[in-house]
Order: C-alpha cells, then sequence, then structure tokens
C-alpha cells in the first residue's frame, strides 16, 4: 500500500518471521551463536528462551537456513497441550513412515531411523518451537528420545525454543534429568533504545529505503511503546508508515506516531506492562522534557 510512496521494494515490516530481514542486535547475535554452537560442539539440548514476538522464531529460520546435508532435520511448532501423541508428531516433523498404531512401535520406527541416519553420517536434528506449551510429560517424552544417544555418538540433538516459562517449567522436580542434560541456553532480550532505532532503520533499509524515513524521535517513540519487543516494533512501524502515507508526507515524525498512538490507546497491543523497563522511562522523560508532551 504505502511501499511505493517510500520508494521501497518491499514492505520492511511485516509480523511474519523472515531471515531476510534479521537485524543481529548483540543479543540476538549471541542468540545464534549459541544454537550455532549447540549444533557444533554436539550439545544434546539446547534451549533459547525469550519473551512473545524477541524474534526466537526468526532466528531458528535463520539456523535452518545454514545447515548442510549432513544434518535431517525436524519441525515441531505445534505444541499446544491438545496437540496430541509426541511420537506421532516426532515421526511427521521427521518424515518417518509408520504403520504401528502404538507408541511402541512408533518408538521403534523412530530409533531404527536416527540409527540409519548416523550409518550415512548424517545427525538428527529436532526442533521444538513454542516449546512452553508443551506439558510436562511431553518434556520428559522428549527426554527420553535422546536415550539414544550413547556416549560420545549423538544420534539426536533437540533444540527448544519457548517463553520464560519454559525455563520454569525445566526447573521443576519431576524434569530435574532433563535440565542436567541441557548442554547450552540462552535468553532472548527486549532490544535497547539505541538497538531500536537501528533495527528500524535495519529494515527499512532492507527494504530498498535510500534516506531516513522514520525521524529519531519517532523512534524514541516507537520504543517506548513497544518496549523494544521486535513484533511490537513492526506492528506499531507499519500503522505509522499507514498514517503518513495517509497525510501524504515523505517522512514519519514524532506526531504522527503520537497520533497513531491516541487512537490505538484503547487497544490491548499496546498496553504498557505492569513492570516498566527502566531504560523505557529514561527515554520517556527524554521525550518530555524536549518536546513537553504527555506520552500516557
Amino acid at each position: 500500500m504505502y511501499t511505493e510512496h517510500f520508494g521501497l521494494h518491499h514492505k520492511p515490516f511485516n509480523l511474519v518471521p523472515d531471515p531476510l530481514f534479521l537485524y543481529l542486535s548483540p543479543n540476538h547475535k549471541k542468540a545464534l551463536t549459541m544454537l550455532e554452537y549447540g549444533l557444533m560442539s554436539h550439545a544434546g539440548f539446547t534451549v533459547v528462551t525469550g519473551e512473545i514476538g524477541a524474534g526466537k522464531t526468526t532466528l531458528i529460520r535463520t539456523l535452518l537456513g545454514k545447515m548442510g546435508d549432513d544434518v535431517t532435520i525436524g519441525l515441531i511448532n505445534n505444541t499446544h497441550e491438545s496437540f496430541g501423541e509426541l511420537m506421532i508428531w516426532v515421526l511427521d516433523a521427521l518424515e518417518i513412515e509408520t504403520e504401528a498404531t502404538d507408541n511402541a512401535g512408533r518408538y521403534r520406527d523412530y530409533i531404527n531411523f536416527v540409527v540409519d541416519q548416523h550409518v550415512q553420517g548424517k545427525r538428527v536434528v529436532l526442533i521444538v518451537d513454542e516449546a512452553q506449551n508443551l506439558s510436562v510429560k511431553s518434556l520428559e517424552e522428549l527426554r527420553l528420545l535422546s536415550n539414544v544417544n550413547i556416549d560420545s555418538d549423538i544420534f539426536l540433538q533437540l533444540i527448544l525454543t519457548g517463553q520464560p516459562e519454559l525455563i520454569e517449567k525445566l526447573n521443576q522436580p519431576e524434569l530435574e534429568q532433563f535440565a542436567q542434560r541441557i548442554g547450552v541456553e540462552y535468553h532472548l532480550k527486549a532490544l535497547g533504545y539505541p538497538e531500536t532505532q537501528k533495527y528500524i532503520e535495519h529494515r527499512l533499509k532492507m527494504a530498498g529505503a535510500e534516506h531516513h524515513i522514520f525521524s529519531n524521535e519517532a523512534c524514541a517513540v516507537i520504543y517506548c511503546y513497544s518496549e523494544g519487543v521486535p513484533r511490537k516494533i513492526n506492528n506499531l512501524c507499519d500503522f505509522a508508515m499507514v498514517y503518513a502515507f495517509a497525510d501524504d508526507k515523505e517522512t514519519v515524525e514524532v506526531d504522527t506516531v503520537l497520533e497513531m498512538m491516541k487512537e490505538k490507546k484503547a487497544s490491548r497491543i499496546i498496553r504498557p506492562k505492569e513492570k516498566v523497563n527502566p531504560d523505557v522511562i529514561r527515554v520517556k522523560t527524554m521525550l518530555l522534557e524536549k518536546f513537553r508532551i504527555l506520552l500516557d
């Protein structure tokens, strides 16, 4: 809608994860490095957590693009408690054909597949996205799947990503053996104020922007309301560009963002959390002093 108006080739702030637009902030770079290290070091379990919209799925898709032909990949992203038998989803993710009607038979077919891949010189990597939705029972079943690993021979590697609740779940006494097998773990934090501005500029540049479209002050307001969460940043920037386009403006200024936020104030999406990031308070104070405007 507004891409031609701003001289862009692509929409810069899609909500769908896209590795092509990945901005490697220091935290995201560390998270990706930890994922890669987990694979290279043959870690049995790698766990990456982060808030909703922090960029975990984008990192996983980036990691998938870097894997070679010596890796067989299975991805499970439907992890709701009512999603059914875990073994059925594991076999489906790894494209293992089976005629078994019980878990014992499915487990046998899984073992045969993993061992066959090892004989061919391949590692099997099973990735579980949004793993915080798994029950304690399902997580324990995942641990049992890793029993195929013998000493230094790693037949299966597991990568789990999820919201912070996943760490709380893994700290439960029933999952102590699971927690002990985690070789690599990392928590992905939200972006800071300077990183938020760089994130916005990076995505615009990747979309074909040849000049700054968002003013520094507009980026600061976006940061205040998004609290540095990439998905929220995308949502707010997308709407801000629509507003600027509607007003036939070539840049997104602070007044445009404030007008948008005023009209969206009743929305749950932009309602602030009870615990506010101190950096957000600092930036709000800076804006209040500079522009004498009330953001809340």
